[in-house]
């Protein structure tokens, strides 16, 4: 449960940074920027006036802007609230969240293309004396190359042609 809790926490800080980013290039004022929803247990405020915070359900968060529709904006702000900026640029706030996330997936993946992922070696250990595996000879050590034929680079190769052969009621090993 905490491994979900925090995936959820990084896509969705990542998801409400791209609209923050966003309204703030595009002049609008980001008058708060959470974490979770319900009232926060943690919250500073920074230069801008956005107040940061950190709420207790932490299935989502949200990133609240200046807009007239919230209610009244004095004058001297209008030209900072969302809902005075043009279209394009009200667009690209609103889109710039999911485009952040799809950003975060490309860069995961090209990482672990990058760094790749290791592949145990299927090597057999020493069997208990008298077990099946000792009376064939098997002796530990020996690496599993291939299971009917088919090439066994990994332990997952092994058993996924392990229950492949199983199913077909045969089952030579080299």
């Amino acid at each position: 449960m905490p491994a979900f809790l925090l995936a959820i926490a990084i896509l969705v800080v990542v998801h409400e940074y791209g609209h923050y980013w966003v309204a703030r290039r595009c002049g609008v004022r980001v008058l708060r920027f959470s974490l979770g929803f319900g009232k926060p247990f943690w919250s500073r405020r920074d230069a801008h006036g956005t107040e940061w915070s950190v709420a207790p359900i932490p299935l989502g968060g949200y990133v609240s802007m200046l807009d007239e529709r919230e209610g009244p904006v004095p004058p001297e702000l209008l030209n900072e609230a969302f809902n005075t900026k043009p279209v394009g640029q009200r667009i690209a706030v609103v889109l710039a969240g999911p485009i952040a996330n799809l950003l975060l997936a490309v860069l995961l993946y090209a990482g672990l293309a990058m760094v790749g992922s290791s592949v145990r070696i299927p090597l057999l250990v020493t069997p208990t004396a008298g077990s099946m595996a000792a009376l064939a000879g098997v002796n530990g050590g020996e690496r599993i190359l291939a299971i009917g034929g088919r090439e066994t680079p990994g332990w997952g190769d092994v058993r996924w042609e392990l229950l492949r052969q199983l199913a077909g009621g045969r089952m030579p090993c080299l």
